[in-house]
């Protein structure tokens, strides 16, 4: 597959999004969960509703997550159905590697 500067580009975006431990954290809750409010995630991830929102807003911008309003309260779920293949591949590789150093 030919990869051009701008799908470098947004790959690199993506990564970055990942590669935040608390993003991580939501994402992980939201994909085992399901549908979530930002104050249940807030609570399931142990941080406050303002750092959550912060990251949801990030990671819904990008197209991981989808955001519904309801009256005054946000959800949140999964958009993207590759998000929880590149997690297992990525989980999986850490632990072969763990295996591997560990003999």
């Amino acid at each position: 597959m030919a990869m051009t500067v701008d799908l470098i580009d947004e790959v690199a975006h993506r990564f970055a999004l990942l590669g935040d431990p608390t993003r991580l954290r939501i994402l992980h809750t939201v994909m085992e969960v399901g549908e979530m409010s930002v104050g249940a995630i807030a609570d399931a991830t142990g941080t406050s509703r303002f750092n959550a929102s912060t990251h949801l807003n990030k990671l819904a911008t990008a197209g991981l997550l989808a955001r519904r309003q309801a009256g005054t309260s946000v959800y949140y779920s999964v958009a993207d159905d590759t998000l929880p293949r590149v997690c297992d591949w990525m989980c999986e590789a850490l632990r072969q590697r763990a295996s591997l150093i560990a003999g």
